[in-house]
């Protein structure tokens, strides 16, 4: 019964969007998450080269392949997850066409139970909604409680497109640009092999 009753609840909730996103983000921190428009200029304003494409909103990777993205072989898949268990929150960002084994992944976290983080948690933590979790979200985690991870992958391609904090533009980069612009902001990405 408690299932139903769940679902149902969830069923009845709004889909969460930018706007329920950011009033939820800023109740938790007072400020508003950084925007579309702040991720462009934060890599302008470093002189970071990259290829940005503008499109229709995606939330999954088959919506992402329809809008036919030009860089969609670097493209990124980001799972928000949690373990309930320790309360830790990770951001692991993939290729998008890479099978991901949770219990893989589990073990190089050291965790003993993974699930995706609720939508709430997701705009509390990271300032994005559903279909726009990116790399660029570790910017607005100010209170240090997310592991941020990639797959190593992205540091031999060399290359990664991901969205700016908005699931309708995505940019594409040198990975190392990527990791340098995080870095400078105090957030630390571990490579994990997957």
């Amino acid at each position: 019964m408690a299932g139903q009753n769940e679902a149902a609840t969830a069923a009845a909730r709004p889909e969460m969007g930018p706007e329920e996103c950011f009033a939820a983000y800023e109740a938790a921190h007072g400020h508003r998450p950084l925007t579309k428009g702040q991720a462009l200029d934060l890599l302008d304003g470093r002189g970071v080269a990259y290829e940005r494409c503008d499109h229709a909103a995606v939330r999954t990777v088959g919506e992402a392949e329809a809008a036919r993205i030009p860089f969609e072989r670097h493209m990124a898949k980001n799972l928000f997850l949690r373990d309930p268990k320790k309360r830790n929150y990770y951001l692991f960002t993939a290729p998008d066409q890479k099978k991901i084994d949770l219990r893989v992944l589990q073990e190089r976290l050291g965790s003993r139970r993974l699930s995706f983080a609720s939508p709430e948690d997701l705009a509390q933590k990271l300032g994005v909604w559903p279909g726009s979790v990116t790399p660029f979200a570790a910017l607005n985690e100010d209170t240090h409680t997310v592991r941020v991870t990639m797959d190593a992958d992205f540091a031999a391609m060399g290359w990664i497109g991901c969205h700016p904090c908005d699931n309708t533009a995505s940019v594409h980069l040198r990975t190392s640009d990527l990791l340098a612009l995080l870095a400078d902001a105090g957030v630390d990405v571990e490579l994990l092999e997957v």
